[in-house]
């Protein structure tokens, strides 16, 4: 901006025709004259009745200046046509979970650094076809069986065995496993996931082990956080709320794969591919 604002004092001879062409306030213009002046440890302009008339040390730098200009031009250029191409909406899913406690901090700081691209979220449990172009972007807990994507693990998430402070005061902590089944448990309804776990382990329970059952899990984190009893979630979704603690902290539960997909023609989109290498590099590093 500095040697922008210099041309312009050079070609028009004054601060108030280069404001002028500019669009700049006088004294900001003025501002720039001084900064690069002290930059440089050397007058550029003269003060005249007639206006402002370019020193030798002016004259000596116009030729670098006009092409430090015209290269900041085809910066600005290039800048703009990738941004054309960046702009727009790009259409994620992933499950419920994930969009309601993994996404949306990652989707922020996204948008900080990208706000020409919009996101489009689906929350749902059910497995959008990339192939048809329901999603652009797929955030799974299974690698995907389709052939024509790209699939990258990203690593898995913890799971964990957790409850509400208020809950632990009233029931206890457990010590061991099948100190478990002694608490009020929160499960799954038609998912029988959580019954085949017990009985892996020796404790061959039914569904009425569970004093509420859902098989959606943010129902079940809610139930969590409101004291209901103990259940089961991600490591990423607990660290939402320190009133839920963990407790078993040895209890070995298989982790959550996550897997980050993509069509491999939507690929070569810029927006898809910026966004694809954001939650890339960032979904390990906060779902981990």
């Amino acid at each position: 901006m500095l040697v922008r604002s210099f041309l312009a004092v050079l070609d028009a001879g004054s601060l108030l025709a280069a404001s002028k062409r500019l669009q700049l306030a006088q004294p900001t213009l003025g501002r720039h004259i001084d900064a690069l002046e002290a930059q440089l440890a050397a007058n550029l302009f003269e003060r005249t009745g007639r206006g402002l008339r370019p020193t030798a040390a002016a004259l000596a730098i116009v030729d670098h200046a006009r092409s430090m200009e015209a290269g900041a031009s085809a910066l600005r250029r290039a800048i703009s046509r990738i941004s054309g191409e960046l702009a727009g909406s790009v259409r994620v899913t992933t499950s419920r979970a994930a969009a309601a406690y993994l996404l949306p901090d990652l989707i922020a700081r996204f948008r900080d650094a990208n706000p020409e691209i919009q996101i489009e979220l689906v929350a749902s449990d059910e497995v959008k076809n990339l192939l048809r172009r329901e999603a652009d972007i797929a955030v799974r807990m299974t690698r995907p069986t389709q052939t024509g994507l790209i699939a990258r693990r990203l690593g898995a998430a913890p799971l964990g065995a957790f409850a509400h402070r208020g809950y632990l005061k009233r029931a206890g902590t457990p010590r061991v496993p099948l100190d478990l089944l002694g608490h009020a448990l929160v499960g799954y309804d038609t998912d029988d996931a959580m019954l085949r776990a017990f009985r892996s382990r020796g404790a061959a329970i039914g569904k009425d082990a569970f004093v509420l059952r859902s098989d959606d899990v943010v129902v079940q984190w809610q139930a969590i956080r409101a004291g209901l009893g103990i259940g089961f979630t991600t490591t990423y979704v607990a660290a939402t709320d320190p009133e839920v603690v963990r407790v078993l902290p040895d209890l070995a539960l298989p982790p959550l794969p996550i897997w980050l997909i993509c069509h491999r023609e939507i690929r070569n989109s810029p927006r898809i591919r910026r966004i694809f290498d954001f939650l890339a590099e960032t979904i390990p590093q906060r779902a981990g």
